[in-house]
């Protein structure tokens, strides 16, 4: 069996757009007919950029191989130009294309890829949300009413959920880390208030950030929001010194999770090393694919370290998730849009099954999911913005 075909849609989800601006789609096919599917986070260019990435390092390092010999295709991408260092864009590509090679190796065996990479470990899966507006909320005031995160979070545990996560603590720009205004750190213990109260133990607050903090401003922060016990403290600094996450999370009492704009198990070493994380949250669109994925997870074991496999992009790397998940002993919560519905329900001819709060690992072969491909070709991405973008605007404590 050799990889043969390649074939990339970018499709953009409708309004509101839960999950970005657009999701990169892989189908392989290989020479005895078998498709899978794969998905790249890597948002470094923009989707045309990206395309043609996808398809270099396909042909240059993937096409006519094997697809069980992920190792060699990884060393190739890895090595490429010389480098053999983590390079967010190539393994961007190589990720969503490995993903698809597991799906592939899944069906010809008709296993579920958790069967081949470890069996299954956790009979369901734990997952949260973001909050999101109710359908009488407005959309613009939502984001700074720690009334309606209350609510909406009140809902969230309604559903089922026993952990739900929110970002209030400010701005973040293309600048770096900043100290926190006084109105930011009153604002995020408001809604660590508000909802603390709505939910009670009913569910784990996960206090979400973008690496907008200084170390000094991180740790700040971090103590006026302790006292409400959140589960974790998201990339409070820039992901590109763990040695200053390290402080952090050595001043505060609040575990830290991290890694989602990380690649490679040489990035999460570096993490380990330095004590940067209680929590590690690889997006396996972006990280290098299932595999590295699983390394990454042992590594983290061997440390009494957790994984929480991050998402923000389509069901693909969702599905991918809930395998990885699967067959993980230190695995802790997994990251979902919603329930994955509307559009992501459109876009699968199956939905994910969930049970009060939990996923239920699918038994199909590959992936577990399929994607309707006219859904996804019917929605093409026609912009020129990036996935996610950050703001070049400064930061002003009176604004």
């Amino acid at each position: 069996m050799k990889l043969q075909d390649l074939e990339v849609i970018v499709t953009a989800p409708p309004a509101p757009g839960w999950g970005g601006r657009y999701w990169i789609l892989v189908k392989l096919t290989t020479d005895t007919g078998i498709v899978g599917w794969g998905e790249c986070y890597a948002a470094s260019v923009g989707p045309q950029a990206m395309r043609a990435v996808i398809e270099d390092v396909f042909a240059r390092h993937m096409q006519g191989e094997n697809p069980e010999n992920i190792e060699l295709m990884y060393r190739r991408a890895y090595s490429s130009g010389f480098t053999q260092r983590p390079d967010l864009t190539v393994m961007g590509a190589f990720s969503g294309l490995e993903i698809a090679c597991w799906d592939i190796l899944g069906k010809d065996r008709d296993r579920p890829v958790y069967a081949l990479i470890g069996g299954r470990m956790n009979e369901r899966v734990r997952g949260y949300t973001y909050l999101y507006p109710l359908p009488h909320h407005d959309m613009t005031a939502f984001w700074t009413s720690p009334e309606m995160a209350a609510e909406s979070a009140l809902d969230c545990v309604a559903r089922g959920y026993t952990a739900i996560k929110f970002d209030p603590a400010g701005p973040y720009t293309m600048r770096g880390g900043h100290m926190p205004a006084m109105t930011d750190i009153s604002q995020s213990v408001a809604f660590c208030k508000a909802i603390r109260a709505a939910v009670g133990d009913k569910a784990d607050l996960l206090f979400g950030t973008h690496g907008q903090f200084t170390t000094a401003g991180a740790i700040r922060l971090g103590n006026a929001i302790a006292p409400y016990s959140p589960l974790w403290y998201e990339e409070p600094i820039p992901p590109d010194s763990p040695e200053e996450m390290a402080k952090v999370a050595h001043a505060t009492t609040i575990p830290v999770a991290t890694g989602e704009r990380l690649a490679t198990k040489y990035d999460f070493a570096r993490l380990l090393k330095a004590g940067s994380a209680a929590i590690l949250q690889m997006n396996l669109g972006r990280v290098g694919g299932l595999l590295e994925a699983k390394k990454i997870a042992s590594m983290a074991e061997v440390n009494h370290v957790q994984i929480a496999p991050h998402l923000y992009c389509g069901p693909v790397v969702g599905a991918a998730n809930i395998q990885l998940s699967t067959c993980t002993p230190n695995f802790l919560i997994l990251e979902s849009i919603e329930q994955w519905q509307g559009f992501h329900t459109e876009i699968l001819k199956k939905p994910i099954q969930w049970e009060n709060g939990y996923v239920i690992p699918p038994t199909e072969p590959g992936l577990g999911v399929e994607l309707n491909e006219e859904v996804a070709l019917a929605n093409p991405y026609t912009g020129d913005a990036l996935h996610l973008e950050m703001s070049d605007t400064p930061h002003y404590v009176n604004n």
